[in-house]
């Protein structure tokens, strides 16, 4: 039986099938209930019986591969980007990160709601709004509204870049 053959055999039998074919190829049951990935595990083991496994170097190449992996479960945080400075050159400014949808430092976003006309200043570090200061648009939008609301689309900043108020 070729490859070919087994695997448009495989095709046509039930999870109950595959799951048997599963045990008998590797020894041990299953319980997975994904039909394409027992398909692709039990087409594979075919192949290797058939045509032959990965030869003892190969085998030996990838374990020294797996130990040699510098593996982590969560990508490394950086706070600030680090300023490369070239000998005999001045230190680049800090790059402000702020959203990209939110206008320069100075911006008064302004808002007509429930018949106010709502001013918020852009500052470097958050928003201020009568006369107090926050952390977030968010924010804000919860201080004017008493909800809780996106403060980028409450005052309409995503629409700027778009043609839209501001």
């Amino acid at each position: 039986m070729t490859t070919m053959t087994s695997t448009a055999a495989l095709q046509r039998l039930t999870m109950q099938e595959l799951r048997v074919r599963y045990a008998e190829l590797f020894g041990e049951a299953t319980s997975a209930k994904n039909r394409t990935w027992l398909l692709r595990r039990v087409a594979w083991r075919l192949q290797a019986l058939a045509e032959g496994d990965l030869s003892e170097r190969a085998r030996q190449r990838a374990a020294e591969l797996a130990n040699d992996a510098d593996l982590r479960t969560t990508v490394p945080r950086v706070k600030e980007p680090v300023p490369v400075v070239l000998e005999g050159s001045q230190p680049a400014a800090p790059v402000c990160r702020s959203d990209s949808r939110l206008p320069m430092p100075g911006t008064i976003l302004t808002r007509d709601y429930k018949g106010q006309t709502l001013q918020v200043e852009v500052l470097a570090e958050g928003f201020a709004y009568a006369g107090q200061s926050y952390k977030s648009l968010s924010a804000v939008a919860k201080a004017v509204t008493g909800a809780h609301c996106n403060g980028f689309h409450f005052f309409r900043c995503a629409l700027a870049g778009r043609g839209g108020a501001a």
